[in-house]
């Protein structure tokens, strides 16, 4: 009963009582059954204020529905426990779905006020729930006699899930102990809370305003557009502006030929966090490094990492650490061979300079202009944004039979959020998509894809999934559509193979629906980017947003030739800041930390070359702010090895869009992939162990046979 109706009763139950909270909550939209187009949330009802009461009932709630469990005088039985407690905290889940989208996609000054006053409210109560001893007698019951009672293969795998997730959690310590944890783990809730905040603070912060036409030399006519729209907006009427938004800030580092004003930007942004200012992220970062270190000592591990990664398909941290260097040093020589050609541009050119950061993204374009005459102008025309979506929608529909339409009677957070009925190969309903493509001054960085409602089963029938991909992509300019980079138009692809993760899983329990390794949960993502560079693919759905013509085979070819094109600063930069997690992650943090300095021998034991930062600082890298990729920022590349690999399935078949590989992928890797290891579900699909080959060839660091 995943979206059990007991919260509305107990709810129900307190209105009852005639008082003022209870009116107050009663006018709660959140607390209500959602009277929307298939139970969506009814954004335009709700209010920042309605949070806060909504999440401290939701607390209450949940805290009954566990008291219920721990009350019933009835042994232990998979039933009364382990699904009760599976469906326990509807209500949290729900709101606290909601609160988080909004904060990552939507947010304000308010909600990061009542972020800080709830996490820890959320985090004592998460500790409440995972060290409750009489809950974990009580799972600890069901796991013993898990092998007698008759279990399906599912059904094991929630109960041992279950009782692994209760001792990584500390049921299991001594009460001393467990006092000591509850602490370290919601003080490392608030730091993670400021130092995400702080992030957004500083991208925020940072304006170029340009008042000459010289600033504007050599910026495409859509990037001048673009940086004039910013500038108004933010009321510099007539001037142009550049932020440390994507769309913004990496075309102004292609094309300016404004040195100073090129590292000016860049300065801004690899600055962001260390600027010693009332934002800055030093002291909090080493306070996050020291809280997960003794975290993890008390739960009887050496370090942090090795606490992640024990449930990985990695394992342990040296598999990690040995994967990584085997890329790494094939990577950073052909970064040192780009960074060569670009130098010999600047000597060419007779400027007296050596290369730097700030200069790699422009010499880059110059380099891959003359070995390939390849120029976004010239191919973003194709690269529509609402091409790219239909393109995404197209390849669900070829491979998986899926259908989509848009509903605009959906209730939404923003103007800009569109929302589309999924429909599978049968017609059925399957879900709710919604797509958030542009940045804004509310909206975190980056891209990402999450669930304002998980699918689920309710008495064997379906609860359908709301899923949402959120972007920060090139916004409509000049009176022309948006249009799209190729490295925003695969990660248009990425995302959208996320949601059709969650679209898919089809676990019977929360604990068995999408619920796999971070280091699998990439496969589904990044295989999709595989097809949207495949020139059958391109025909579909490249089209030119003025004459509706495909892309040629002139400029196919041009993309095709310049796949590898910076695979060298690409990789490299991405492997940088992996290997500074796993560093962050696996040293002996017990004496005072000097982030800055912690981070210079860390990238320079590794060698990396000065003309390159890490794709991610220290103090601005956001996916480790938090636990979801602390020591997993490498699973990207883990992941890769799986997409390549799986996606040579196709190509050898002979067939893109091979409808038996795709519905065992369909099978094995989105919807049951929980019920086996990460490995195992992968062999069922493929037939055999990924090879690293194909991952290496498509990367360029490695020749074709």
């Amino acid at each position: 009963m995943k979206n059990s109706f007991l919260p509305f009763l107990c709810i129900a139950l307190l209105f009852t009582a005639g008082c003022s909270d209870s009116t107050r909550l009663a006018d709660n939209p959140l607390l209500a059954e959602f009277d929307t187009p298939f139970g969506a949330p009814p954004f335009d009802k709700i209010d920042n204020e309605h949070f806060l009461p909504a999440i401290e009932e939701a607390i209450r709630v949940h805290k009954l529905e566990i008291e219920a469990i721990t009350d019933n005088p009835e042994p232990p039985t998979f039933e009364n426990t382990i699904v009760a407690f599976d469906d326990a905290g509807e209500l949290l889940g729900r709101v606290g779905a909601i609160f988080g989208g909004l904060r990552g996609a939507e947010t304000n000054q308010r909600l990061q006020e009542i972020a800080r006053e709830t996490t820890p409210l959320l985090s004592a109560h998460s500790n409440d729930i995972s060290m409750n001893p009489d809950l974990f007698q009580r799972i600890q019951s069901v796991y013993e006699q898990r092998m007698e009672i008759g279990l399906d293969a599912e059904q094991l795998i929630v109960v041992e899930r279950y009782y692994r997730d209760f001792e990584r959690n500390g049921a299991a310590l001594p009460e001393d102990k467990q006092d000591e944890l509850r602490r370290l783990k919601e003080r490392m809730s608030m730091v993670s809370l400021q130092l995400s905040e702080n992030q957004l603070e500083e991208t925020n912060a940072f304006q170029l305003i340009m008042e000459n036409e010289e600033d504007l030399a050599g910026l495409p006519r859509s990037v001048v557009s673009t940086a004039a729209e910013a500038a108004q907006r933010a009321g510099h009427e007539g001037k142009w502006m550049i932020t440390l938004h994507n769309p913004s800030w990496i075309p102004f580092l292609q094309f300016s030929e404004r040195r100073d004003l090129r590292e000016e930007v860049f300065t801004g942004y690899f600055m962001r966090g260390d600027n010693n200012n009332e934002h800055d992220n030093k002291e909090l970062f080493a306070e996050l490094m020291q809280l997960r270190l003794a975290m993890a000592k008390l739960l009887g591990f050496n370090n942090y990492a090795e606490y992640f990664i024990d449930i990985q398909m990695a394992q342990k941290p040296e598999n990690v650490y040995d994967f990584l260097h085997q890329v790494w040093e094939p990577s950073l020589a052909r970064a040192k061979n780009e960074r060569d050609q670009m130098q010999a541009i600047i000597d060419r050119e007779g400027d007296d300079f050596d290369l730097e950061p700030w200069d790699w993204w422009f010499y880059a374009e110059k380099l891959r202009q003359e070995l390939y005459d390849l120029d976004d102008e010239e191919i973003q025309p194709y690269f529509v944004i609402d091409n790219v979506r239909n393109g995404n929608f197209m390849l669900a529909n070829k491979l998986f039979g899926l259908t989509f339409e848009n509903r605009p009677e959906v209730p939404v957070y923003h103007e800009e959020v569109e929302a589309w009925e999924v429909f599978d190969r049968d017609g059925s309903h399957l879900g709710i998509l919604y797509i958030d493509a542009h940045p804004r001054p509310g909206k975190r960085g980056g891209a990402w894809c999450g669930t304002y409602r998980s699918g689920s089963w309710e008495n064997g029938e379906r609860i359908s999934p709301i899923v949402t991909i959120v972007m920060n992509f090139s916004r409509p300019t000049g009176g022309k559509p948006a249009m799209l980079t190729w490295d925003e138009t695969t990660t248009y692809f990425h995302e959208f193979g996320h949601a059709l993760h969650n679209f898919f899983a089809k676990g019977k329990y929360g604990r068995t629906s999408r619920s796999v390794p971070r280091d699998f949960v990439e496969l589904p993502s990044q295989i999709l980017e595989n097809w949207a560079g495949e020139p059958e693919m391109l025909k579909k759905y490249a089209l030119h947003f003025e004459t509706g013509e495909p892309i040629p085979d002139e400029l196919i070819t041009k993309l095709r030739n310049a796949e590898h094109f910076n695979q060298g600063f690409m990789n490299t930069e991405y492997l940088a800041a992996a290997l500074l997690d796993m560093d962050w992650h696996t040293a002996d943090h017990s004496d005072v930390i000097d982030v800055n300095g912690f981070e210079k021998k860390a990238l320079e034991r590794i060698g990396l070359m000065s003309e390159i930062k890490p794709r991610y600082r220290t103090t601005y890298f956001g996916h480790i702010f938090g636990t979801g990729y602390a020591a997993g920022y490498y699973v990207y590349r883990w992941a890769g090895v799986l997409d390549a690999d799986a996606f040579m399935a196709f190509k050898d078949s002979g067939d893109l869009f091979n409808q038996e590989l795709a519905e065992r992928f369909r099978k094995y890797i989105l919807a049951e992939n929980s019920l086996w290891e990460g490995m195992d579900a992968y062999v069922r699909f493929r037939g055999h162990e990924p090879s690293i080959e194909p991952f290496l060839i498509q990367k360029g660091l490695m020749e074709r046979n």
